[in-house]
């Protein structure tokens, strides 16, 4: 009986590993929903008035009863909004997910200087309004200075936030764009909501909140809202990409 040949362990070509399997597309889906509506929301119940009239607005601000806890619910759902950007990286594979890291680190420093807006809005700028309201004759032009200033400074955070968001989406969009298992309406319509972000960085940055300002918001709010339905509706159709038929 003749001896059976050695085997070099270190010659055996170890087990193919089967692919990770990518994250499902329902959770960023929902996120990403959930916190566009509850923004929307919220917004709504932002004290109103002429933004760019600060006299009448400021008044309006001052004897705002609801001010921080609306800001406070802008922030949360802003940061749902950008949790499901970000986990969106996670149900994205191959040449997709090297564009999608650089989205989510650019919704990463949107929702940094999303922080700090709101810091200046929903904090420092309610607190000089109110002493503005209340402040002796002799020191409303200082006090009223102090709120333009803060302001102004509002306005440069909101600038640089709304780049800072439309860069993210375009981003993503571009990742979108080469994942085959998503339906490929929703790339373009992600495009445009990123280019409406950037008007309004623009726009906020050059003359405030101003009507302009306000279309590209609605703009944005519509385009948001067309793509993230059919992510939704596409995520719970195709719930795992490696069995998702291509996009049509």
């Amino acid at each position: 009986m003749s001896a059976r040949p050695a085997v070099d362990p270190a010659a055996t070509p170890a087990p193919a590993q089967p692919p990770a399997r990518p994250a499902s597309l329902r959770l960023p889906a929902a996120l990403l929903l959930t916190g566009q509506l509850l923004y929307i929301v919220v917004t709504f119940l932002h004290t109103g008035g002429e933004a760019n009239d600060h006299h009448d607005v400021f008044a309006e601000y001052a004897d705002s009863s609801s001010w921080t806890v609306v800001h406070l619910g802008q922030f949360a759902s802003m940061a749902i909004f950008l949790a499901g950007l970000i986990a969106l990286l996670s149900a994205l594979h191959g040449p997709a997910r090297g564009t999608a890291r650089f989205g989510a680190a650019a919704a990463t420093a949107a929702l940094a200087l999303y922080g700090a807006l709101q810091a200046v809005d929903g904090v420092a700028l309610k607190h000089a309004v109110t002493a503005w309201a209340g402040a002796p004759a002799a020191e409303k032009a200082a006090r009223f200075a102090s709120a333009e200033a803060i302001r102004w400074l509002e306005w440069g955070m909101r600038s640089y936030q709304n780049f800072a968001l439309g860069l993210a989406v375009l981003l993503f969009a571009a990742a979108v764009a080469r994942a085959a298992w998503i339906p490929r309406p929703i790339a373009p319509l992600m495009a445009l909501a990123g280019l409406a972000y950037l008007v309004q960085g623009w726009v906020v940055g050059s003359e405030g909140f101003s009507s302009t300002e306000s279309l590209a918001i609605v703009a944005a709010y519509a385009l948001d809202l067309a793509w993230m339905i059919w992510l939704v509706v596409a995520a719970w159709r195709t719930p795992a990409p490696e069995t998702a038929s291509p996009r049509r």
